[in-house]
């Protein structure tokens, strides 16, 4: 234990031994309830997170990784017996290559998570592509009828849609919307009863 200790309070791991305190103090806090996580996040400008990633997230994992980066270079530092200027010149490039591997497994690990904390993706109509449908107008044809679609969510909504070609669709039949006219603004439909 006693190696570990003296490896986490040398130069480079000191530096970043204090901050990963720093960093295990805010997350304990937080899962308390003491601080919210998006309080230090920066928006958009820049303190943002690595890739809209929350601030407090990648910068925590910036600071693990790197910190576990800069220990195991002072614990070879250790191993190599330096003289004080050597061991000072080596731990600054120790140093420059935990920052760059802390960066790198930043990057690894931030990657993924961009889906569960990037943008929302405005819905769209394409979106009912695929869906089945119920007709609610009297019939359809290729210039007439209205169909009710649920989405993704639950939600429902009344679109324009068309049939191509002869058929029997009336109110309550049940259709699959398998095209947009984005020009027109409707839904190519084909009955389910096939």
């Amino acid at each position: 234990m006693g190696g570990f200790v003296t490896a986490a309070l040398g130069f480079p791991a000191v530096l970043f031994s204090f901050l990963l305190i720093v960093v295990i103090g805010y997350w304990l806090l937080a899962l308390l309830g003491a601080v919210d996580v998006d309080d230090f996040d920066g928006g958009d400008g820049l303190l943002a997170g690595f890739g809209g990633v929350p601030l407090s997230i990648s910068l925590s994992l910036l600071i693990a990784f790197t910190w576990f980066a800069s220990l195991a270079g002072t614990v070879l530092l250790d191993d190599l017996e330096l003289s004080t200027p050597s061991r000072i010149g080596f731990g600054v490039g120790v140093l420059a290559v935990a920052l760059v591997l802390g960066t790198l497994g930043t990057r690894v690990i931030v990657v993924p998570l961009r889906r569960v904390f990037g943008p929302a993706r405005e819905p769209s109509r394409k979106d009912f592509v695929g869906r089945a449908a119920v007709i609610r107008t009297s019939s359809v044809t290729h210039d007439f009828g209205q169909a009710e679609v649920a989405a993704a969510d639950g939600s429902t909504a009344i679109v324009d849609v068309r049939q191509a070609g002869q058929g029997n669709l009336t109110a309550g039949s049940r259709v699959v919307l398998y095209d947009y006219d984005s020009e027109r603004e409707f839904f190519w439909v084909e009955s389910l009863d096939i």
